[in-house]
Parts: structure tokens; C-alpha cells; sequence
């Protein structure tokens, strides 16, 4: 298994494997996907056997604040510890950078808090035009 920063040539293979693990409602358009994740500070994919079986994406500064946004990783590959390492590598190991993220779905929750995240009790948050979650 490699886990690395993504590589121009496997964007669509991410986008797809987001597709197939319930984010289509974020990432239908494959232009504006390769957009999404150009302008990420951070991008990896996991890759066994030249297929990407696993993406994560963070945005932030580099020194004090990041936001981890998207991890995914393929059904039949899931509980390996590729969730993990993927996390881990997109955060890196500064210990001076808050990482944030959000888990609205209650049963990743337990997966995020072996990491070592905690529920805040000072995040707010304003939702995007249209999102499901308003």
C-alpha cells in the first residue's frame, strides 16, 4: 500500500471512488473536483496495486489552523488502516496546527477520536447555499 500526494493522473480515479462511497452530491462534476482538490493544501491517495483505494484532502495554513475535509477509503479495503495513515499523513506531524474537521455522521465519530479529536465546544459553522445539512 502507498500512501503519497495524489497525482494529476489519479484525480478522476479519486472522484470516482468518492462517487461509489457516498459523496456524488459533492463531487458529480469532474472539473470542478480536479478544482477542489488543486486548491487544497494537502491531497493523498492510497494506492494498492495501481488503484486508488483510498483519497484524503485538507485545506489550511501550514503553521496554526487546518481543516480536514474529505477521507474515503473503498469498502473492501476498509479496517486495514488506511483511513488511518491517510489522516496522519495529510495532518503531518506539527504539533502547533489545531486540525479540525467535520463528523456529522455519528458512526465515524469513534474512528476520529482514536486520532486523538474531541468535539468542540467552540466551533460554529455556516453552511453552503443548498447543502443537505441545513
Amino acid at each position: 500500500m502507498d500512501i503519497r500526494e495524489i497525482q494529476t493522473t489519479e484525480i478522476e480515479d479519486a472522484r470516482r471512488l468518492l462517487c461509489e462511497n457516498g459523496w456524488a452530491h459533492r463531487v458529480a462534476d469532474p472539473e470542478a473536483f480536479r478544482q477542489l482538490v488543486s486548491n487544497s493544501r494537502r491531497a493523498f491517495v492510497a494506492v494498492q496495486e495501481s488503484r486508488v483505494v483510498g483519497f484524503a484532502r485538507a485545506i489550511g495554513d501550514d503553521f496554526s489552523n487546518g481543516y480536514l475535509s474529505m477521507v474515503v477509503v473503498d469498502a473492501d479495503y476498509r479496517r486495514q488502516g488506511i483511513g488511518r495513515a491517510l489522516v496522519l499523513a495529510v495532518m503531518g506531524d506539527d504539533p502547533r496546527i489545531t486540525w479540525v474537521l467535520r463528523a456529522g455522521r455519528p458512526e465515524v465519530m469513534p474512528f476520529f477520536e482514536r486520532l486523538g479529536f474531541v468535539t468542540s465546544k467552540v466551533a460554529m459553522e455556516r453552511n453552503r447555499a443548498g447543502s443537505p445539512d441545513t
